[in-house]
């Protein structure tokens, strides 16, 4: 239902996947193991697989930090999108890359929760995509000492008021990766 036209296809976003990002974040391996399951599903049904790359003067290109963890392999065919902002769309080719595969709906996994992920989101969900939250395909670290929510439940909220975000000729929603589907609907 995207107000993109000509838009109909879905890609999987993998936001942020790195080793410095995701050091330490809550229920890493699981996270990272139904990314993986994400990825070959939709490889097996031909969905772009998008891949996103942050760096900052914290996380610096090229540095092991930079990398995206082992257990998650890009394909060179497959988009990597490197940004310096939190929301993937912001000065990057992000939408040009989604415009040439005629996307107009995203699935959304990664990291950090409270950043990123929920930046690139909202990004998303105002220039006109469809946007599907793998609730639990998304991590972020723990930031309770500065007086942030513990992770489960920053997690917990990015989950519960994404499946109630609406808006003219948009859809947005939250599933558990099992209940992912690449078709609109």
């Amino acid at each position: 239902m995207t107000t993109l036209p000509d838009r109909p296809n879905s890609a999987l976003l993998v936001i942020d996947v790195q080793n410095g990002v995701v050091a330490g974040s809550h229920n890493r391996d699981d996270v990272i193991k139904n990314i993986n399951v994400l990825v070959d599903r939709a490889r097996a049904q031909d969905v772009p697989v998008v891949w996103v790359q942050h760096s900052s003067e914290y996380l610096q290109r090229d540095s092991e930090g930079w990398q995206y963890v082992p257990e998650l392999v890009r394909r060179d065919s497959e988009p990597l999108v490197h940004k310096t902002h939190g929301d993937s769309f912001e000065d990057t080719d992000l939408e040009e890359r989604l415009a040439e595969r005629g996307v107009g709906r995203l699935v959304v996994t990664g990291a950090q929760t409270d950043v990123c992920v929920r930046s690139t989101l909202h990004g998303a969900f105002v220039r006109g995509y469809d946007v599907t939250l793998v609730g639990d395909a998304h991590t972020t670290g723990d930031l309770s000492e500065h007086g942030a929510p513990t992770p489960d439940l920053v997690i917990a909220h990015t989950n519960l008021y994404w499946q109630w975000q609406s808006a003219p000729g948009r859809q947005a929603g939250t599933v558990d990766t099992s209940e992912v589907t690449f078709t609109a609907g």
